[in-house]
């Protein structure tokens, strides 16, 4: 088993963090809206290891809940089918727990970033139904179990919706579904059962994209919660992921999802919030794929895009802080523009870590309710 870097280790490397990031006079966005929702941001492996002390000081001052940018995805850290990578992941839980963040482990069950090898036999061929079944309740229970008590929400199953509302035809679902209607829930049952059985007091959520964009995903999703529901099994929340752009999700439509999700009776979270600025660039969900300096975007910085994500962040948090009731946590997918892993100028702060004009827009339409 890996050694967790040592928090003694960690904050001597963030007594290094530049002055012109620790000196900013702006207000916490943490204490903006700690009437409200709780508000965080995805931390990458050189954030919770000191090597950007930058970004754990913009994170520190600014969030009070942290998810994990990639190092709890299966391929991080059950890369073998015999070998759990511990490390990246106890470095990421050490620094929220030092730092007393709301600790949100993403993700356990995703068609994407998973070893080919887990839904394969010894010869190449996909597994039994039983035998699917067996590697992810062994995933699940090792992985929940190991920080029980220590990570306070998990998203049990990531993106599992097509456009139109029906289930991805993924490994998962094809290999323990078999193709039957009474086996197409089956997997994202068992998911959600095992995964509370490994840790009863954890909050356990259902995480998507275009939610807000799609009223069929999102019925969906509404349906989902609601066979859990009827199942007995617990589900906490929605997660909302808002990948938006300049000129989208519309206010209709984000308030559409935030409300049918929230009728049925589960939380309602923006969990990986960013605003696309480019209009190219890799779309799908493989970061492996992304260059985060090859997709920056030569117009970003200009002042008219500036002022339209500033535009377009108000326009949103206005929305969220409408539904307040309804919505309990809003994590940005990054800490600072060049965290992200889509380029350009898609977050609050700068790549020198400075206050963006949306920023101030945020901040301003906290001071407005």
């Amino acid at each position: 088993m890996k050694k967790t870097v040592p928090i003694a280790g960690l904050a001597i490397l963030w007594i290094g963090a530049a002055q012109s990031v620790a000196g900013q006079n702006v207000p916490s966005l943490k204490d903006v809206f700690k009437a409200d929702f709780l508000i965080g941001g995805a931390l990458n492996r050189n954030l919770v290891t000191g090597r950007d002390p930058n970004a754990a000081d913009l994170a520190v001052r600014h969030f009070n809940t942290a998810t994990a940018e990639n190092d709890l995805k299966w391929q991080r850290i059950h890369p073998q089918l015999s070998e759990y990578n511990w490390e990246p992941a106890d470095s990421f839980v050490a620094f929220c727990e030092q730092n007393r963040m709301f600790v949100i482990g993403h993700c356990l069950v995703w068609h994407s970033q998973v070893p080919r090898s887990v839904f394969r036999d010894d010869t190449g061929n996909n597994l039994t139904r039983d035998a699917l079944l067996a590697r992810m309740e062994e995933h699940i229970r090792t992985v929940v179990g190991r920080y029980k008590g220590r990570i306070q929400g998990w998203d049990v199953v990531n993106e599992a919706l097509n456009e139109d509302g029906t289930l991805r035809n993924s490994s998962w679902l094809q290999i323990i579904g078999e193709g039957s209607e009474d086996k197409r829930y089956d997997y994202i049952e068992c998911a959600f059962r095992w995964a509370h059985e490994a840790d009863p007091n954890a909050e356990l959520y259902y995480n998507d994209y275009g939610l807000e964009t799609s009223r069929a995903k999102c019925d969906g999703a509404v349906a989902l919660v609601k066979h859990l529901k009827s199942k007995g099994l617990r589900i906490d929340g929605v997660g909302i992921q808002l990948h938006g752009g300049l000129t989208y999700p519309s206010v209709e439509g984000l308030e559409y999802a935030i409300t049918s999700l929230a009728a049925t009776g589960v939380k309602v979270m923006i969990t990986e919030l960013d605003i696309r600025t480019q209009t190219r660039g890799y779309r799908g969900a493989d970061v492996s794929q992304v260059s985060r300096d090859s997709t920056s975007d030569p117009t970003a910085v200009a002042a008219e895009t500036q002022k339209k994500l500033a535009d377009k962040y108000a326009e949103i948090f206005s929305l969220l802080l409408k539904h307040k009731e309804d919505i309990t946590r809003v994590t940005f997918w990054g800490v600072y523009d060049k965290t992200s892993w889509i380029g350009g100028s898609p977050l609050l702060f700068d790549r020198n870590c400075q206050p963006k004009e949306a920023f101030f827009a945020v901040v301003k339409a906290a001071q407005r309710q």
